[in-house]
């Protein structure tokens, strides 16, 4: 027993070290999987088990949502949904010192809840909404800083392709986690709309008053901005009441997206043929990463380390608040590693032994939603986080005169938020479970 635990522990350190000289995730969770599978078991055993892992894997219900969301965030971006959002919102906020940036936050959140994306928001909000922070001279730490950390809220608002992989680790309910993180989600819109708010009160140089517009101008980009807000309305309401699970709700919403921009004339054979492409790779890139994830957990698993870190951390005598502020700490220690999926299919095998014998003074299936929105938020500090931060690159790469060091400076007011949103979902676990229980 010892003997495999040794074996298993030096395997995570093998991934580590491949993760931090940049092999890819997935590559590196395969060659770990299988690799410590044949040493403890034997490779005939390995041979076995890959004749059917994968079928196995993929051939779960829940799994094909993903590319039905991929589907229709891709849809989303192509037809240019994140420019009416960001006009509408813009509309009525630009008034205000900051208000472009908070516009783009809004616009963030709204494209999040088509998109799915953390990565994908950011870039794409990153195009629209930069030229418009530049035109009105805004701080370029503020304004980068802005668009990184909006684009996190992609994570969490519903739909979210990390929030299914998360459900379907822990055997979760897709919807109960649809409902659980809205709240956490559109308050942290609002936390980081105050955040600029109060940053330009201390600087009002670096968020200047935007455009003034017409009582007609706000209507039009209003009006422009319902279907967007009709198709949402549609798939999550649809999906909140029961009138549809989370796979076909995502199918009817991509449907809409693609009919949306063909009514407007921004489909094309080319973005379509475009929007498949996109939705292949990605999907591929993240059935392969559950692949990988897989193979690793069943390595770890013979190896011992998951009951092994579990009984370390219950032995401790440390409390399970002093204990889930450890794991906490941990995720964000590993965000400055690797992406949130990522984040989510290494981590999650390992602490959900550790949380389900603690007591919170909450049942499993409450737990699994409670600590799951929680670890959303705290991954999403890792996209902001140094030395990584993939929010902070893709929004670098669009602002390339904007220094790195900027962007990061641009962003830790935002950490800070985040820590502070972070403190009152582990203190008030209602924020997260009442519209769930409300629903149910």
């Amino acid at each position: 027993m010892e003997s495999s635990l040794f074996i298993g522990l030096g395997g995570l350190g093998v991934l580590l070290a491949l993760i931090a000289i940049r092999v890819p995730i997935a590559y590196s969770m395969i060659v770990v999987g299988l690799g410590g599978a044949a040493i403890l078991s034997g490779p005939q055993i390995v041979l076995y088990q890959l004749k059917d892992l994968a079928y196995a894997q993929f051939s779960i219900y829940d799994v094909s949502v993903v590319p039905m969301f991929v589907l229709m965030g891709n849809f989303a971006s192509r037809i240019g949904l994140s420019r009416d959002l960001f006009n509408a919102a813009n509309a009525w906020l630009g008034r205000f010192r900051g208000g472009v940036a908070m516009a783009a936050v809004a616009a963030c959140a709204g494209f999040g809840a088509v998109c799915g994306s953390s990565l994908a928001t950011a870039s794409t909000m990153g195009q629209v909404a930069l030229p418009e922070l530049r035109r009105l001279n805004y701080s370029p730490s503020l304004a980068t800083g802005t668009l990184a950390a909006g684009g996190t809220l992609g994570i969490l608002i519903p739909p979210s392709v990390v929030l299914v992989i998360y459900a379907i680790i822990v055997e979760a309910n897709i919807v109960t986690m649809f409902m659980a993180s809205l709240v956490p989600g559109l308050l942290a819109m609002v936390m980081f709309m105050m955040t600029i708010s109060i940053y330009c009160w201390f600087r009002p140089q670096a968020g200047p008053v935007g455009d003034p517009l017409t009582a007609q101008q706000r209507r039009s980009a209003t009006i422009a901005v319902v279907p967007v807000l009709a198709i949402f309305g549609l798939v999550i309401g649809g999906i909140y009441a029961g009138a549809f699970n989370p796979t076909p709700a995502a199918a009817v919403g991509a449907f809409l997206v693609a009919l949306y921009g063909l009514a407007r004339g921004r489909m094309n054979g080319t973005n379509f043929v475009a929007a498949l492409l996109d939705t292949a790779k990605t999907t591929g890139m993240i059935y392969l990463i559950l692949l990988g994830a897989e193979l690793l957990k069943i390595f770890l698993a013979r190896g011992g380390v998951p009951q092994a870190a579990a009984d370390a951390m219950l032995a401790s005598g440390l409390g399970p608040y002093t204990i889930l502020l450890i794991l906490l700490l941990a995720l964000i220690i590993l965000g400055c590693l690797m992406d949130s999926l990522s984040m989510i299919l290494l981590a999650i095998p390992f602490f959900w032994p550790v949380l389900t014998g603690l007591d919170f003074g909450m049942d499993e299936e409450t737990l699994k939603i409670w600590f799951g929105v929680i670890a959303l938020v705290v991954v999403e500090l890792g996209l902001i986080t140094p030395p990584v931060g993939l929010n902070v690159f893709i929004i670098n790469a669009i602002a390339r005169d904007v220094p790195m060091s900027q962007t990061f400076k641009g962003v830790f007011p935002f950490f800070l938020t985040e820590l502070v949103r972070v403190a009152l979902l582990v203190s008030f676990p209602s924020i997260i479970l009442f519209l769930p229980r409300l629903l149910s």
